[in-house]
């Protein structure tokens, strides 16, 4: 059954792949208005993010931000797919790097790099980073549970240079990796909501005491890791920059959970700047109130 969904399913996601960008526009134009005005996909769930996150927002403004992201998000969709067969050519000249010679500087001291991120803009164009990049690099992705899909979407991902390693392997393969003495940058995507009983740290988000992905500052301190934040904006419709900004070389100097303070300052900041283009379609703040809760458990746990 795996093999017969794959295989009626995925010549059709090639073949629109193989379209040119403004054709993969105009699919996108006629979803967002199904999906937006008709369906209402998660509508609910956006504008109450969006609510969340910027209060003082009345609500015309939260709706013009809400359309907005819709249309990036069916967008992102559609870039998602093109993806499969986008040139190297096409994926550089949509997709620039405004200064890879940060990471540069550190991987030609030998330094290994943990770069953090957010789902802002469009990540999955990250995939043509390596060839800007003189070190070794490796990205954590979830599996998918159809083989066929699996194999093909990992092929895409990796195709030009970046090594991808299954989330629930990413440390395992890290740890491997630094006891061999091989020089690596791993992209850790850290601004989503961890599972509540995995939480070690809650911090004040876009105006929310959230529970906090705290595993890249984890690492950074264990492998002695540089830490280097990528944002990604978007400069128009199909194009893209990223700015590599370093949070610190000396892990070990920071205070736990200071590392990832100064991270959620700078993903908030990006936000604000460009709120259309996060993704807002998952229940971000479903732990908000819960935090008193989850120090008694915690509390309970010690005792």
């Amino acid at each position: 059954m795996k093999f017969l969904t794959f295989a009626i399913v995925y010549p059709i996601i090639w073949l629109i792949s193989r379209l040119p960008m403004r054709f993969l526009y105009i699919f996108s134009d006629f979803f967002f208005f199904i999906l937006y005005y008709i369906v209402g996909y998660r509508k609910k769930v956006v504008q109450s993010n969006i609510q969340t996150a910027f209060p003082s927002k009345n609500q015309s403004e939260i709706n013009k931000i809400s359309k907005k992201f819709f249309k990036h998000f069916i967008d992102l969709i559609f870039e998602s797919i093109k993806a499969f067969s986008i040139s190297q050519k096409e994926i550089n000249k949509r997709y620039k790097y405004l200064n890879p010679e940060l990471i540069n500087k550190y991987a030609k001291e030998g330094r290994s790099i943990a770069l953090i991120g957010a789902h802002q803009a469009n990540w999955e164009w990250a995939l043509g980073m390596p060839y800007f990049l003189n070190i070794n690099c490796y990205g954590a992705y979830t599996k998918i549970e159809n083989p066929y899909f699996e194999k093909v979407i990992k092929d895409s991902r990796t195709k030009y240079g970046f090594d991808g390693v299954p989330t629930r392997q990413f440390n395992k393969s890290i740890s491997n990796r630094q006891a061999k003495g091989i020089q690596s940058l791993y992209i850790l995507l850290s601004d989503q909501s961890p599972q509540l009983h995995k939480a070690k740290y809650w911090a004040n988000f876009l105006n929310e005491k959230v529970p906090v992905h705290t595993g890249a500052e984890i690492l950074a301190k264990k492998y002695n890791l540089v830490v280097i934040n990528m944002n990604t904006t978007k400069v128009k419709r199909g194009y893209f920059e990223t700015e590599f900004e370093l949070i610190t070389e000396s892990p070990k100097d920071f205070e736990d959970f200071k590392i990832s303070d100064k991270f959620l300052t700078i993903t908030e900041k990006h936000i604000k700047a460009q709120p259309e283009c996060y993704l807002w379609t998952h229940k971000r703040f479903k732990h908000k109130d819960k935090y008193n809760q989850w120090l008694e458990n915690k509390k309970t746990s010690h005792k």
